[in-house]
């Protein structure tokens, strides 16, 4: 595994939840982590805790995107990480109540905010000849499901398509990205759904600090390895729990 220490994040999203974990997670092996959200005061928190620089940020804005990325690049001469994970989603996400502006802000933010991250870390990671791209995608960016709404399920699907174009054209350069696919986490995000899951479910879930620890592992490993797409879901899987309970009825009524 390689040594981080003196190396440079830049965690988008990194205000709460999976982006916040992952700069702590990245801060704790020794870098120098920069914290970008939308929201200054949660930024500030997190930078309490890592040392981090913070530079907010709308990723869905694509001049503000290049700024931040040219001030990174100014104070520390290199980009070795990305973790693109701002995201957002609605209560109102599926077909019947889904309003198109917030169709629209779903996909500005989850889709093109990572694709203006990953362009414009691109040229300094190439140049640098080695680079990390962590786009946290989701369960729903390989099942389709009615729970997340078609814009949240359209942006991470495409996400995953738009993470391995990365490595097919930049994989060349020493340039590697991995889609870091989770299912349900226990991050604020749930309380945007129609139904937020009780204390009790989100108790079941991953948690932030495990995905943090998956994004330590992804940039600790050796340069030439790729992991191109990782799935991690709850031991107690909400979307299986059915299925499970349906086999162990059959069996309870054949003995």
């Amino acid at each position: 595994m390689r040594d981080l220490r003196g190396k440079v994040a830049w965690v988008t999203g990194a205000g709460t939840g999976i982006g916040e974990a992952a700069a702590i997670a990245l801060a704790d092996a020794g870098m120098q982590v920069v914290l970008s959200g939308r929201r200054a005061d949660k930024l500030e928190h997190v930078a309490q805790q890592t040392g981090g620089l913070v530079a907010p940020l709308d990723v869905s804005d694509r001049s503000a995107v290049q700024a931040v990325v040219e001030r990174i690049a100014g104070e520390f001469g290199r980009i070795d990480v990305l973790v693109s994970s701002a995201g957002i989603n609605f209560a109102r996400r599926n077909w019947h109540t889904v309003d198109p502006t917030d169709w629209d802000q779903v996909i500005r933010v989850n889709l093109d905010g990572a694709f203006y991250c990953a362009h414009a870390v691109l040229p300094h990671m190439i140049r640098q000849g080695d680079g990390l791209i962590v786009n946290i995608s989701s369960w729903a960016g390989k099942h389709v499901s009615v729970l997340t709404g078609p814009a949240y399920t359209a942006s991470k699907h495409a996400m995953n398509a738009m993470n391995e174009s990365i490595n097919m054209e930049n994989g060349i350069h020493g340039v590697r990205a991995c889609a870091v696919c989770p299912g349900e986490v226990a991050t604020p995000i749930l309380d945007n759904r129609p139904q937020p899951p009780s204390a009790e479910e989100r108790a079941r879930m991953v948690q932030p600090e495990d995905c943090g620890a998956v994004v330590r592992f992804l940039a600790e490993l050796p340069e030439h390895v790729c992991i191109n797409e990782l799935t991690v879901s709850p031991t107690w899987n909400r979307g299986y729990v059915g299925q499970a309970l349906a086999i162990q009825r059959e069996e309870e009524a054949r003995l």
